[in-house]
């Protein structure tokens, strides 16, 4: 059964950054088609982040363009999320996801909380 399992989301003043992890098991990132990273805050819908493809093709959502960057470490099986510049209405929590064609995979989720 593949696992992801997200790390790294805490308590951040706004500007500050953070580093989310997302470890991958029991299948490798390199035969996974699509990474993502997703966030749902309170009251809304899951909304995408942040998209990595085995291309290494990239995608964001318009409002974290330059200061978010999704990558992958192949030896350590992991998906990261950097965020800088953080800002309040980036406050939620966040989740792991992986997919193809036949599976769809997705973390327990991690908060993120962000001040003014």
């Amino acid at each position: 059964q593949v696992q992801l399992v997200e790390s790294g989301g805490g308590l951040v003043q706004a500007g500050g950054s953070l580093r989310l992890s997302c470890a991958v098991s029991e299948r490798s990132i390199f035969s996974i088609n699509h990474m993502g990273w997703y966030r749902q805050a309170p009251g809304k819908q899951r909304e995408l982040v942040a998209q990595l493809s085995s291309n290494s093709t990239t995608n964001y959502r318009g409002s974290v363009k330059g200061r978010f960057t999704i990558s992958r470490d192949n030896a350590k099986n992991t998906v990261y999320l950097q965020m800088n510049n953080l800002k309040p209405e980036d406050t939620a929590v966040y989740y792991c996801n992986a997919w193809g064609m036949a599976y769809d995979y997705w973390g327990q989720g991690t908060q993120v909380t962000v001040s003014s």
